[in-house]
């Protein structure tokens, strides 16, 4: 069985911390083998000194609904111990609230994404470490979705213009302690950083095969599948269709009140893409966008994950969407199209609103695919020298 970094930090640096005031930055999916939560296996231990934990966007529970600006200060129930927030200025904010620890300690699952939340909170976190002085001491974790080729172009993770310099493809696959080596290193990051290494992983493989079981990371992120998926229809989030968000499936269902529900799954099955399939599906979401409406769509099945492109998928997804149901429309926050954010720039778009419904959604997408070909191929032979596995 694949031994996590949070379980070999148990071996290994029980006598090495006990003089040090820890910080911990986790939520529910920072847990052992044995599904113990790492805050509460930190706090209950006589070696280790617990005095503050540190939440991304979801809390250190998972109980906090998705605002985008992390959590506020408050008190675990279980430990009694303060609960901060790691996001926000740059690694400034977290740099105050570390200023009386020693060692700042990071365990959370990510799931191998830029798009996803943990990715920025990690580099707020190696930012407030140098600022502040401190130790770093990531527990690394498998990436699940690893198989995958990288794919998309290079971008920095979603979180606010201060972390615009940091550069990933949409599929990076980095553990979160190479992400960790990778940002420190790129970017010039003087933190103190120690990586807790995963033991009898090899890159190859898929979490499902690790003898873990997988716990949601974030509400939405509810299964592996969800995550394979997830780098391909994370795109609908910045458009008036559903992703699924408010359902049991979400970024496996999308749709809208437009939306013909066979039609849709015929059109993209004759597609043939590698390694997914189309269902009509008919759903409603009990929150976020159309909630509580009958709308149509599509459900994503897996058929072959060691062929899926999913960033592929999501894009003939989206053009395909755009140009036969023409009341498809781009979502915009303070005048700035949500879509630009996820993808890094306005190509994207602007094809599609181009594009009429005589276009080839797998041409498109295809062309997409190759203009951003360098950049992959760039960060492949770069990611070589963060590689821990």
């Amino acid at each position: 069985m694949v031994r996590l970094g949070v379980e070999s930090f148990v071996r290994d640096y029980g006598d090495s911390l006990d003089t040090e005031r820890l910080g911990l930055i986790s939520n529910p999916s920072g847990v052992t083998r044995d599904l113990t939560p790492t805050v509460d296996l930190l706090y209950r231990s006589d070696n280790w000194n617990l005095r503050r934990l540190f939440a991304p966007e979801h809390g250190i529970r998972g109980n906090v609904r998705e605002n985008g600006s992390g959590v506020d200060e408050t008190i675990d129930d279980r430990t009694g111990l303060p609960v901060r927030s790691v996001r926000g200025e740059n690694g400034t904010q977290f740099a105050r609230a570390i200023e009386d620890l020693d060692v700042v300690i990071y365990d959370m699952q990510d799931v191998g994404c830029r798009f996803y939340t943990l990715v920025s909170t990690l580099v707020y976190a190696l930012k407030g470490v140098e600022e502040a002085d401190k130790r770093l001491l990531v527990l690394d974790r498998p990436n699940p979705i690893a198989p995958l080729e990288p794919a998309g172009n290079l971008h920095a993770p979603l979180g606010g213009s201060t972390l615009e310099e940091y550069v990933l493809p949409v599929v990076h696959g980095l553990t979160v302690g190479e992400l960790a080596w990778y940002f420190k290193e790129e970017f010039d990051i003087r933190a103190n950083v120690e990586v807790v290494e995963v033991e009898e992983w090899e890159r190859e493989t898929w979490y499902d095969e690790t003898g873990h079981p997988w716990v949601p990371p974030s509400p939405n992120m509810p299964t592996l599948e969800t995550a394979t998926l997830y780098p391909g229809t994370c795109f609908f989030e910045g458009t008036t269709l559903s992703e699924g968000r408010g359902t049991a499936k979400p970024f496996e269902l999308v749709g809208a009140p437009w939306v013909d529900a066979q039609e849709w799954a015929d059109q993209l099955n004759d597609f043939d893409l590698p390694g997914v399939g189309f269902r009509p599906a008919y759903f409603t979401p009990m929150f976020s966008k159309h909630e509580r409406r009958d709308i149509e769509g599509v459900q994503l099945h897996i058929l072959d994950r060691d062929r899926i492109d999913p960033v592929h998928v999501g894009f003939v997804m989206l053009i395909s969407a755009f140009t036969t149901y023409p009341e498809s429309d781009w979502l915009q926050y303070d005048s700035e199209h949500f879509i630009d954010r996820l993808v890094g720039g306005s190509h994207l778009r602007k094809m599609v609103d181009e594009a009429n419904a005589e276009a080839d959604p797998m041409e498109m997408a295809t062309r997409l695919r190759e203009y951003w070909h360098k950049d992959i191929d760039r960060f492949t032979d770069l990611r070589q020298r963060y590689a821990l596995y």
